[in-house]
C-alpha cells in the first residue's frame, strides 16, 4: 500500500521506469545466503503477483548490472565525509540496535548509484527516504561541478496521500522492526499477524483514535472508514477479513511464481539486460569525465 501499488499504479505511458530487487543494500543486514535467495524470491515474485508488468518497466537483479558498483566508487571520491553523517536514516537503525558496518553507512551512496545510473529524473519515495534523494541530487551536482555536465540531478516524489505505512506496533512498517505483515502468508498467518496488532485498553463501546494503524489500514484496503465504536476484537476481525479478500487472488499469483522460479528468472535476465545498455553509457560517461577510458587517455 505504501510503496508497490502506488508504482504498479504509475507504470506505463510516456514515463520510463525502472525497479529492482536491492539485494546487495540487503547484505547490510544479512542473515546468511539461504536467506538472502529466498528473500530475493520472495522480492520479485511479490512485485509480479501484485501486478508490475516486465513489458512496461525495466525490471532487474541490482547485483546482474556490475556498472552501479563502478559508478559507485567513483562517487565516493565525490561524496564529502560530512554529508553521510547527516544521513537520517542511517542514525535511527544504529539507534535500533543494527550494527554500524560501512554498508549501512554507505547505504545512501549506493543508493545514489542506483538512481544516477540511469538518468533518473523522478525517484518516488515515502517521506523517510527523501533525504537520501536529495544526497544523490547533492552527490550529482557536487561531480558535476567538477566533471562537467554528466548526470541528471534526480529529484523525489512523494505520494503525499499515503505516506509511511504503519507495523503492528505503531511504528513504521519495517523488517528491521520485525512488525510487518506478511502480505503472501497463508489466511493463518495473515489473521495471526493483525491479531498482534498492538491496542490499548479501551472499553469495547468508547470511541477509538481513529488514527489507529488498524482504521488506517482498514481504509487502504477497502477505501472506506471503519466505525471506531467497536471492541479492538472486532476491529482485527473487520480488518483481517478486509485484508484477505483483497490478497487472496494475488497470493495465489505469488504461490504459482514461488513455484515456477525459472520464469521469474527469465524475466529478471531480460531486465537486466536492457538495464545494463543504459547503465553502460552512463559509466562510459563517467569514466570519460574523470579521465579513466580508454578515449580519455588519448
Amino acid at each position: 500500500m505504501g510503496c508497490i501499488k502506488p508504482a504498479v499504479e504509475s507504470v506505463g505511458g510516456e514515463v520510463e521506469s525502472y525497479f529492482f530487487i536491492a539485494d546487495m543494500h540487503a547484505l547490510t543486514t544479512f542473515k546468511g545466503a539461504g536467506a538472502m535467495q529466498h528473500g530475493i524470491r520472495d522480492i520479485a515474485c511479490t512485485w509480479l503477483a501484485c501486478g508490475l508488468d516486465p513489458k512496461k518497466t525495466t525490471f532487474y537483479r541490482q547485483s546482474d548490472v556490475p556498472e552501479i558498483f563502478e559508478i559507485y566508487t567513483v562517487l565516493g571520491n565525490f561524496t564529502p565525509k560530512g554529508l553521510m553523517d547527516r544521513a537520517h536514516a542511517y542514525k535511527a537503525k544504529v539507534a535500533d540496535g543494527l550494527d554500524a558496518n560501512m554498508g549501512l553507512y554507505n547505504y545512501p551512496l549506493l543508493m545514489t548509484a542506483d538512481i544516477l545510473a540511469f538518468n533518473t529524473n523522478f525517484v518516488p519515495v515515502g517521506s523517510d527516504q527523501a533525504q537520501h534523494v536529495e544526497m544523490a541530487s547533492d552527490i550529482a551536482k557536487a561531480f558535476n561541478a567538477v566533471c562537467g555536465k554528466t548526470f541528471v540531478e534526480p529529484s523525489a516524489v512523494i505520494k503525499k496521500d499515503v505516506g509511511i505505512i504503519a507495523g503492528t506496533d505503531g511504528r513504521k512498517m519495517s523488517k528491521s522492526y520485525n512488525n510487518t505483515i506478511p502480505l503472501f502468508g497463508s489466511r493463518e498467518e495473515l489473521l495471526k499477524s493483525v491479531k498482534k496488532i498492538t491496542t490499548d485498553s479501551t472499553a469495547p463501546d468508547a470511541p477509538k483514535d481513529p488514527g489507529h494503524v488498524i482504521f488506517g489500514l482498514y481504509k487502504l484496503f477497502t477505501g472506506t472508514e471503519m466505525d471506531t465504536r467497536v471492541g479492538w476484537g472486532d476491529a482485527k476481525m473487520k480488518l483481517f477479513e478486509a485484508m484477505d479478500a483483497y490478497i487472496a487472488p494475488m497470493r495465489e499469483r505469488y504461490d504459482y511464481l514461488m513455484s515456477h522460479w525459472g520464469e521469474v528468472e527469465r524475466i529478471l535476465a531480460e531486465g537486466a539486460e536492457r538495464a545494463r545498455a543504459v547503465a553502460r553509457e552512463t559509466l562510459a560517461r563517467v569514466k570519460k569525465a574523470v579521465g579513466i577510458s580508454g578515449e580519455g587517455h588519448k
